[in-house]
């Protein structure tokens, strides 16, 4: 008699060596230029249970809606902001990074899309990483967003970070967001092909 699988049964065990030196919780040089937001949240599997070794691999553009080739040129002396991190999951589940709110990019159409953060998720279990999308609830520019307006509205919430209401430590932004992944069931997170 053989039994399902559940869940947490996994392929692995994953590696560290090698992607250590990408890993970082701040994105934000000195006098990088936009608003600081901290995101936080929890990855879950399909039984509501905590995934304690998930890497979310994030590519965002900086405040003014330019990925980093479209930034500065190589001998620039401003700060360069990257928009790119690996940031792993703790043992429960959670993670949290800070970064600057981007600005909105255009799509193939020409038309704007608010702002957001890709996100790929990594994770024991997966043969192939999941892609999604973090968008910022409290962001007017949602409702024009070619790619949301493809999703449909009872899923919508998935890909929104909360304002925690919540400030960072010092009194000093950013402004914190929660947002939470499920890999599978019933509040899945929604997940992109490409």
């Amino acid at each position: 008699m053989t039994t399902p699988p559940t869940a947490s049964q996994t392929v692995g065990p994953f590696f560290h060596l090698g992607m250590s030196y990408l890993e970082r919780k701040n994105l934000v040089a000195e006098g990088t230029a936009g608003e600081g937001v901290t995101i936080r949240g929890k990855v879950l599997d399909g039984d509501a249970n905590p995934v304690p070794d998930a890497v979310l691999e994030i590519w965002q553009a900086d405040s003014a809606g330019r990925y980093l080739g479209e930034i500065f040129p190589r001998n620039s002396a401003a700060p360069r902001f990257l928009g790119f991190a690996r940031i792993e999951t703790d043992d429960n589940g959670e993670f949290t990074f800070t970064t600057i709110k981007p600005g909105r990019v255009r799509s193939p159409d020409g038309s704007l899309q608010a702002p957001h953060i890709v996100v790929t998720l990594f994770s024991r279990g997966l043969l192939k990483p999941l892609l999604t999308r973090v968008y910022f609830a409290d962001e007017p520019s949602n409702a024009e967003d070619a790619v949301l307006k493809l999703v449909p509205p009872e899923r919508r919430p998935t890909l929104m970070a909360t304002p925690s209401g919540e400030r960072g430590a010092r009194n000093v932004p950013p402004n914190i967001f929660d947002w939470k992944i499920v890999m599978q069931g019933d509040r899945e997170t929604v997940f992109f092909d490409y």
